[in-house]
């Protein structure tokens, strides 16, 4: 094991790798998804293939911000996260075999961080999703108390409140089943924190 900087870690390239495959050895309600490690999704392991009856929340982004956002999964909060390399935003088509794997006939929620990466990927893996039958929607999450709301150009990137937008939003489809009322108020959430 050798120690980078400040963290003890084995080998650079594979720390995102080895922290999902820990991730899922721990905690026996979790599986990855086939293709994994090139395909980083951990998801619920009680959601079989398309058929889950619930509207199936998705959170994901870069990796380097553990345990976000595999940690999350589980009851009560993520169906299924996509993790990116250290700082780098999943790619399309892992962020469509998760919405594939744990999307039922009631849809998913993508919930992302403001990063422009995210937008652009979870973005683009949604369109096809939709272009498939699938029901998809998206929210973006902008929360950051360290960028003023007029600086940059893309503004408040969204981490810490994520967390509590997952909660809400579970929360909400388990009251209404519809991902529009959960979008709706995760949005108006997501505004409110940003002022």
């Amino acid at each position: 094991m050798a120690a980078w900087g400040k963290k003890l870690i084995n080998y650079p390239k594979d720390v995102v790798t080895q922290f999902i495959e820990g991730l899922v050895e721990t905690y026996p309600g979790l599986q990855y998804l086939d293709g994994f490690p090139e395909v980083k999704v951990v998801l619920r392991s009680d959601v079989e293939f398309g058929t889950y009856d619930k509207v199936a929340v998705i959170c994901g982004g870069g990796s380097g911000h553990e345990p976000a956002h595999g940690g999350f999964v589980g009851q009560g909060m993520l169906t299924a996260a996509v993790s990116g390399d250290v700082f780098t935003s999943p790619p399309v088509k892992s962020i469509l075999a998760a919405i594939r794997a744990v999307t039922g006939p009631k849809g998913c929620l993508l919930v992302l961080m403001n990063y422009t990466g995210d937008r652009l990927n979870f973005g683009l893996a949604a369109e096809e999703a939709k272009s498939e039958g699938n029901k998809v929607e998206m929210v973006i999450v902008g929360d950051d108390c360290a960028l003023s709301p007029t600086r940059g150009i893309a503004g408040r990137r969204g981490l810490e409140g994520t967390i509590l937008v997952n909660k809400v939003a579970e929360l909400l489809l388990m009251l209404h089943g519809e991902p529009g009322a959960a979008v709706i108020v995760s949005l108006n959430f997501s505004l409110l924190m940003q002022w």
